[in-house]
């Protein structure tokens, strides 16, 4: 994911729901195909990360993230 802004990677637990891991589990395993011996040859663990972090950038985690009523709670 290309942006102009300085990021880093962050290592966290996140909570989502098991139909959406199967979801995304299942779409990176019919991207990627089968290897020559019928395997599988995708980092599902990494698709998630890069799913969520998409979704973070199109939904402007940053200006939420600096909302301090975001905090309350």
């Amino acid at each position: 994911m290309e942006d102009p802004r300085e990021t880093l990677l962050v290592n966290v637990n996140v909570e989502i729901t098991a139909q959406a891991l199967e979801a995304i589990v299942s779409h990176a395993k019919a991207s990627a195909g089968r290897d020559e011996k019928g395997h599988y040859r995708v980092d599902t663990a990494a698709k998630v990360g890069e799913m969520i972090s998409k979704f973070l950038f199109e939904n402007d985690f940053e200006s939420y993230a600096l909302d301090r009523e975001n905090f309350s709670g």
